[in-house]
């Protein structure tokens, strides 16, 4: 329902409207019409259907097609949509992490796949591609088994493990988040006490003092933690003490690794890296296969969806009977190579970020994934470049970053003449556009299928099947 106005849309006018849908942030959003013109009115915590109270705290001056954008804050909820749910955090008005804890789960699930089907509805290439039903998270809390936190003060004052607010630089505690994994809780808690006990120091980005900067954590299946502690300095006597201290305080420590970023901006590590206690690395099982994680890894947040979403492209793959080579692109860990090795004479894994690739190489050569990891061939380095210099593949599976694929990949991918593509994406978005982009040059999508990798954020995962003839 569209609000109409006679006066302009200023900052700090208060409005009662209804909410229509969500953004892609999981923010609610009402339509205001004015003299002006139509402005989308966002709100983080509003949900469809919902009468609300708002005061407009921004308003861009930027045109977006017909219409411009306004951000507001949530005032008063007058009628509460059914649907909604008591978030079990109470930092979730504040966190921004988790924008939809207040939604029923099921109405989620629902929203995610439209999000898939609207992306995909915007390519004329993809119509009558028919999107599947989200495949739901077996737990929709306590199921993310990483975790990243900021080291700093909060708006009291105290000093916590945490994340900044959006569009902020105040610092959330996230000690007791309800979506990560019992064990990361238990070892946060644990950690930020042995670094009030030292006295360790923020580091502050602007004055370039201070010591820690992020604190990550992963957990795996067995309840096992690995650290890193991520320093503005390679300087810190105190690191092995407190490393060793956090594991007799907390069993479930495999192992503490100290890595030094003293860069400027918002890269998460730095290259160099040193181990402080146990182990450097920690192996946990993603679908059918064990694979090797580093602090640098990259590993899907939920291990349980993942694994459905491996089983999926297995299945997919099967079905092609006799496979030679399968290429595995943006390989990460290796889990989905892993997953294929079984099926395939060779599997071809091709990861870019170098640490990552290194970790699953070890793994590999320690013959620890058996005689499947005998078939797969890893290489580090630029994917466009190496999957031009494959030959042929049955089987290319692409699991990009959110930006999508390169036009290079784009291009290699049908050099390679598949007759099968399985494409696996965090970003509706790109996923569609690439899918446009692969429809073009010939290679057609059978089926997507969303699965609900992050529940109570705006992210959805999605699987598209393309035949390549």
């Amino acid at each position: 329902m569209t609000l109409s106005l006679t006066s302009p849309l200023q900052p700090g006018a208060s409005l009662v409207l209804t909410i229509d849908r969500l953004d892609h942030n999981g923010a609610g959003v009402a339509d205001v019409q004015t003299d002006a013109g139509l402005f989308r009115l966002h709100m983080a915590g509003a949900l469809p259907g919902e009468q609300v109270r708002a005061r407009v705290a921004h308003v861009s001056p930027h045109a977006r097609g017909q219409s411009q954008d306004a951000w507001a804050d949530l005032e008063e909820i007058a009628t509460a949509s059914p649907q909604r749910a008591a978030p079990p955090c109470p930092a979730h008005h504040r966190c921004g992490g988790c924008p939809l804890a207040c939604w029923a789960y099921v109405a989620q699930v629902e929203w995610k796949r439209e999000l898939v089907v609207e992306a995909v509805a915007t390519h004329k290439e993809l119509l009558g591609v028919k999107v599947a039903g989200c495949v739901p998270s077996p737990q929709p809390f306590g199921y993310r088994g990483n975790a990243k936190y900021v080291f700093g003060h909060d708006c009291d004052g105290r000093l916590v493990l945490g994340a900044y607010a959006p569009r902020s630089h105040e610092i959330v505690d996230m000690s007791d988040c309800p979506i990560a994994e019992p064990a990361l809780a238990q070892v946060t808690s644990a950690l930020l006490t042995l670094l009030l006990q030292h006295a360790i120091e923020p580091f502050d980005e602007v004055r370039r003092t201070g010591l820690l900067r992020y604190v990550v954590l992963r957990a795996n299946t067995d309840g096992k933690v690995l650290v890193a502690l991520v320093t503005g300095r390679e300087t810190w006597p105190e690191a092995e003490t407190i490393a060793r201290e956090l594991a007799a305080a907390c069993p479930a420590v495999l192992g503490v690794v100290h890595n030094i970023n003293s860069t400027s901006g918002n890269a998460l590590f730095g290259e160099a890296e040193r181990l402080l206690f146990g182990s450097a690395s920690i192996e946990d099982t993603i679908g059918p296969p064990r694979v090797r994680l580093g602090p640098r890894s990259f590993a899907q947040a939920n291990r349980l969806v993942a694994g459905r979403a491996y089983h999926d492209i297995v299945a997919a793959a099967a079905r092609l009977g006799s496979i030679d080579r399968v290429v595995d692109a943006y390989a990460g860990a290796g889990g989905i190579a892993l997953s294929l090795a079984p099926l395939a004479r060779e599997v071809v894994a091709i990861e870019e970020n170098l640490a990552a690739c290194a970790t699953a190489q070890a793994f590999l050569a320690e013959g620890e994934a058996g005689d499947p990891g005998k078939r797969i061939h890893l290489i580090a380095g630029d994917v466009a470049d190496h999957l031009a210099r494959v030959g042929t593949a049955d089987l290319v599976v692409l699991n990009p970053p959110r930006k999508g694929c390169a036009p290079a990949v784009i291009a290699a991918v049908v050099q390679l003449h598949p007759r099968l593509v399985a494409y696996l994406s965090c970003n509706p978005a790109s996923l569609a556009r690439d899918l446009a982009a692969l429809a073009r040059l010939g290679l057609r999508t059978v089926s997507i299928t969303p699965y609900d990798m992050l529940p109570q954020t705006p992210h959805v995962e999605a699987l598209a099947l393309l035949d390549g003839g």
